[in-house]
């Protein structure tokens, strides 16, 4: 149940209020999240009117405001293509205008689509108060238990890497089983995230180059089996979808 709601004028009385213990107080975005998974008593401070909806170059680093809206994202040509279309394949029409990228990052579970994109992207979160920056990666399996900042200001994602995505459902409606992301740096730095499973997607590889990048894949989900898909067919599919990616992102070269 929600007790208070504010909404700041400035960033200043957001923190402040984000800093309360009594009564606990969240942030809210576009509210998907708390709408459907808060079941306990909390304030909520709105972040709407803080300006934080911003899409920005830094030379080869590309900063995006967690209260960007999917929307914004998919029409964004300084979004990579790809990126753009893991938002536009995850989020129907009714929810691209409400979610905002923080709070996907906050609440996506292992079968999104965009955490996994952005995980292989190596993207990291600029946290406030403070300004530090912490690895998307290193964030995720802790999110619950979060204490080192209080709100997402940020995302920083490399403006000049090239990303490929895959993913396999049960049918075209259905959210995908299995999902690979691959990341390539100029430099030849590769990543590889998967997803379809769990409560956050992983990250299977990041090496100077591809080498083995398909046989980790393979590795990295031999146990990721649930209701919606055996592990031995994860694996395999892990790698079968890295191994095209791969190939198709040598073709282009």
């Amino acid at each position: 149940m929600i007790l208070e709601y504010h909404r700041p004028a400035s960033l200043e009385e957001a923190l402040r209020l984000l800093a309360r213990n009594q009564p606990k107080t969240l942030p809210l975005g576009g509210g998907t999240y708390l709408s459907r998974k808060v079941m306990e008593d909390v304030a909520v401070v709105d972040l709407q009117a803080l300006g934080l909806d911003f899409i920005q170059i830094h030379g080869s680093q590309l900063e995006i405001g967690a209260m960007a809206r999917m929307t914004t994202i998919i029409q964004d040509n300084a979004i990579p293509a790809m990126l753009r279309s893991a938002v536009e394949a995850e989020y129907p029409l009714n929810l691209r205008e409400m979610t905002s990228l923080g709070g996907a990052i906050a609440s996506n579970d292992g079968r999104s689509a965009l955490l996994t994109a952005l995980l292989a992207l190596d993207a990291r979160l600029v946290w406030l108060p403070g300004e530090n920056e912490v690895a998307l990666g290193n964030y995720l399996p802790l999110r619950h238990a979060w204490n080192e900042g209080k709100l997402i200001r940020s995302v920083l994602i490399p403006a000049n890497s090239r990303l490929a995505i895959e993913s396999v459902a049960r049918t075209p409606l259905d959210r995908p089983v299995m999902i690979a992301a691959i990341c390539q740096w100029p430099s030849g730095r590769t990543r590889v995230s998967l997803g379809g499973f769990g409560q956050a997607p992983i990250l299977a590889a990041d090496g100077p180059d591809a080498t083995g990048a398909d046989l980790a894949a393979r590795n990295a989900y031999l146990l990721a089996e649930d209701e919606w898909a055996s592990a031995e067919y994860r694996s395999q599919m892990a790698y079968e979808l890295v191994r095209k990616l791969l190939h198709t992102m040598k073709a282009r070269t």
